[in-house]
């Protein structure tokens, strides 16, 4: 009973973080309009490695080991550095409808690197209801048009592929270092080497930005870059990687009510027809069994040895 209860906090604790990532995308639409790609993509994590270095020295966190720091370092090129930047060129010149769709591949990626990482072993009925959630937005993609690769197409793949690496690779670090502590970590680890290009695309123009645009860049930074990956890698922790990534496939469908909500897209019979077919596959995948390889305590220690 208590296994059941955890999970399904982990599922819970899953769509939060999908509901907060649902906004980045939209939220990263306006802001690279008035702060460019370097300032929107990278600056977010200079702004939240401020706050989150004041709670790791208040709260007196204990540094990661030479181990979990090379699982940082993963964490932090997908989470921190690539997406970031990749889904922030981007936005530049696709719409946030676009974006979603090729982003709904995200949990395909992350279940794949779960089972490499996580020690995770979905069953059939898992892959599955993963490959018809796939299957649906991909034929949702083509309906619309965007069959067609593009260099921002290829940049939000590969935004996918490195993210989804990021996700599996903290949600096991996670279970031992603490939800919050992994992106925390690995945002102080990325944001040294952001402050020089970020200082220097800074201009005076910014200062003028619209209230709308300095909103969607602390969104980014505090709520992006940090509370939403709180709540997220801690649901992959309690939930499992591969049962809590489910949940994603109800993202681009968020990202397309939030763009219908703040920039005026419009949504289709056909998107909510697609949204239905997917939340199906949710619901499906999330009764789905996963079974896990034990993993000895003395292992993990002669490792840091």
């Amino acid at each position: 009973m208590q296994k059941e209860i955890r999970e399904k906090m982990g599922l819970l604790l899953g769509l939060v973080g999908v509901i907060c990532f649902s906004l980045t995308l939209p939220s990263t639409s306006i802001a690279v309009e008035y702060f460019g790609t370097t300032v929107a993509g990278l600056g977010r994590t200079a702004v939240a490695a401020v706050l989150v270095a004041v709670i790791l020295i208040v709260r007196k966190e204990k540094f990661p080991s030479l181990r979990q720091f090379k699982s940082l370092l993963i964490v932090a090129l997908g989470a921190v550095l690539g997406f970031p930047l990749l889904t922030s060129w981007a936005m530049k010149s696709l719409p946030v409808s676009h974006g979603a769709v090729e982003l709904a591949l995200l949990p395909l990626a992350t279940a794949g690197f779960a089972m490499f990482r996580g020690g995770e072993r979905p069953s059939l009925k898992f892959w599955i209801s993963s490959m018809i959630g796939s299957a649906a937005v991909i034929v949702y993609a083509l309906h619309l048009g965007f069959g067609q690769l593009r260099f921002a197409d290829a940049a939000l793949l590969a935004a996918v592929l490195i993210l989804g690496l990021s996700y599996a690779e903290g949600g096991v670090l996670a279970r031992e270092l603490g939800s919050w502590q992994v992106i925390a970590w690995a945002i102080i680890i990325g944001a040294p080497f952001f402050m020089v290009p970020v200082g220097l695309s800074i201009t005076a123009e910014m200062l003028h930005a619209p209230l709308q645009a300095w909103v969607s860049l602390i969104y980014l930074s505090v709520v992006s870059q940090f509370l939403a990956y709180v709540a997220w890698y801690s649901g992959m922790a309690m939930g499992g990687i591969a049962r809590v990534s489910q949940v994603q496939y109800l993202q681009p469908f968020l990202m397309i009510l939030f763009a219908a909500l703040f920039l005026g897209e419009t949504i289709t019979l056909f998107t909510l027809a697609t949204a239905t077919i997917v939340v199906f596959s949710v619901v499906l995948g999330k009764n789905a069994s996963v079974s896990k390889k034990e993993v000895h305590p003395q292992k993990i220690v002669n490792k840091d040895a």
